[in-house]
């Protein structure tokens, strides 16, 4: 009796040809790769979103640090006028001392 249920239980081996993972394999397989793709685009905009504010961050630096450069060149200027000495003008007037006149050139003559 033993013998002829080992015997029948071998002849009812499945195919490995006709074995499929069904409609659930297919659902489940179809899921995961759903929220990987959606994952994915997920992380696309979190790095772009990182990557702007970096950018960002660098140019308002950049700008702060050329308002300080700015800022330090005009309290130079700002020191040397205060100190008496006359900047050469730029648009091609004369001269003018600290009272914002011009020198009497009739003094300096011989």
């Amino acid at each position: 009796m033993l013998l002829v249920s080992a015997v029948a239980a071998t002849d009812e081996e499945f195919d490995p040809n006709t074995v499929t993972p069904g409609i659930w394999g297919f659902v489940l397989t179809f899921l995961v790769m759903v929220v990987v793709v959606l994952l994915i685009l997920d992380m696309t905009r979190r790095m772009r979103r990182v990557n702007m504010r970096a950018q960002v961050q660098a140019q308002l630096a950049a700008e702060a640090e050329a308002a300080a450069r700015d800022a330090e060149l005009a309290e130079a200027d700002g020191q040397a006028i205060d100190a008496g000495t006359e900047a050469p003008p730029t648009d091609g007037s004369e001269p003018t001392d600290a009272a914002g006149e011009a020198p009497d050139d009739d003094e300096q003559r011989p």
